[in-house]
């Protein structure tokens, strides 16, 4: 099955919680699926506060890393899904590709206090996603 990508500018906080949360669901489900993440202009390292956020729940980021997103990513998905970063079809070799954007505040800068609504709100949205794929024929 192809995989479902998380786009998102830096491929640093927002995309690489939603990989994590989707790949452990995914996992626990008995799903045949993974989720990759990328960026347009990725980061030099995953956001740690991010990371911290993740470790409180569970789930690691240890060895993830902000990847490019590149058109063969792109085609190679079965859906492609922005995190409200501002990554503008146009802009972006996902281009009409782009499935749905979820508008999801930047973690970016923040402290732990403000990163953790984000990631809450992140696995809010991978949850219904595996289970709109787990009810799916």
């Amino acid at each position: 099955m192809k995989p479902i990508l998380f786009v998102c500018v830096h491929n640093a906080g927002r995309s690489q919680m939603a990989e994590a949360f989707f790949n452990h669901g995914a996992l626990d489900r008995g799903l045949g699926v993974e989720a990759l993440s990328a960026g347009t202009a990725p980061g030099g390292e995953v956001n740690p506060v991010a990371a911290q956020a993740m470790e409180e729940v569970g789930i690691s980021l240890r060895g993830h890393t902000p990847k490019l997103l590149t058109a063969e990513m792109a085609a190679a998905a079965q859906r492609i899904i922005t995190m409200g970063c501002g990554v503008e079809a146009g802009m972006c070799p996902a281009g009409t590709y782009i499935s749905e954007d979820w508008g999801l505040p930047d973690p970016h800068g923040q402290g732990i206090e403000g990163v953790r609504p984000v990631r809450d709100a992140v696995r809010e949205r991978v949850e219904a996603l595996l289970d709109q794929l787990a009810a799916a024929p």
